[in-house]
């Protein structure tokens, strides 16, 4: 077995009565079988033609450089991990982050002391791969995926050990707001993520019809739901809070999708 094999097996979540891992699938979470594509003929053609744009047409890199580029993509695989999925049913979510900035997309504000969004993801890259080096002597992409996780984490918290003068341009808590909501709002945008959550999908011009009770609609699949837990060193099922001055952190989760 080669080290690559054995790095991607340690990345995949478990299945709890076993300890195996899970192996990649086409379609993770709890609605197997169901595809919102499958209803795009309901759809009115504006909405058609947007959606199946996100699938058909992955954006090229524009933006970033060849070197930045790699980097994010590291970091939206940890920020959203699809080890779960198989490689070809992955969402691409850099090439997405890439056109926004490309095309000078913004939300039509900026927070004081912030800098533009373009700045702010070349500056956060920056320090990411610094934290790294400080942390374990060599680059995010040159580390192990618990590693990275815990890079990301510094940065969650608020606490990263290194890129002081990046920090002191924009606050750290900002930056992380900036990266998970560019990571989770293309990621939930795509129709193989509404597969995964059981999202009907566009509901004009034939509108939703059971609206109370939690009722699946004609074209939508009941849940089917299993169980599994996080990958062997992984922190990203562990839950903190701070009680007075003493942190406390849970136990892992169990039940969902990774």
């Amino acid at each position: 077995m080669s080290n690559t094999h054995v790095i991607e097996q340690l990345s995949l979540p478990r299945d709890p009565a076993t300890g195996k891992p899970i192996e990649p699938i086409a379609q993770p979470g709890y609605y197997p079988g169901y595809s919102t594509l499958s209803q795009n003929e309901y759809w009115d053609a504006a909405t058609r033609s947007v959606v199946l744009e996100r699938v058909q047409k992955v954006p090229p890199i524009r933006f970033f450089n060849p070197e930045e580029a790699r980097l994010l993509t590291a970091v939206c695989n940890r920020i959203v991990p699809q080890d779960d999925r198989d490689e070809g049913h992955r969402i691409p979510i850099m090439p997405f982050i890439d056109k926004r900035l490309y095309e000078g997309r913004i939300d039509g504000y900026r927070y004081e002391g912030m800098p533009t969004d373009p700045e702010a993801h070349r500056l956060g890259l920056k320090a990411i791969d610094e934290i790294a080096h400080h942390l374990y002597g060599t680059g995010f992409l040159d580390i192990a995926t618990g590693e990275q996780e815990r890079v990301l984490k510094t940065i969650h918290k608020g606490n990263p050990p290194a890129a002081r003068e990046i920090w002191q341009r924009m606050p750290v808590h900002r930056y992380w707001m900036l990266l998970v909501q560019d990571c989770v709002e293309i990621y939930y945008a795509h129709p193989l993520a509404w597969d995964e959550i059981g999202y009907g999908g566009p509901a004009y011009p034939r509108a939703y019809m059971r609206l109370e009770r939690g009722q699946p609609e004609p074209w939508e699949v009941d849940e089917c739901r299993y169980e599994w837990i996080a990958p062997p060193g992984s922190i990203s099922d562990t839950y903190e809070f701070i009680a007075g001055e003493g942190e406390h952190r849970g136990t892992p989760g169990q039940g969902g999708t990774h």
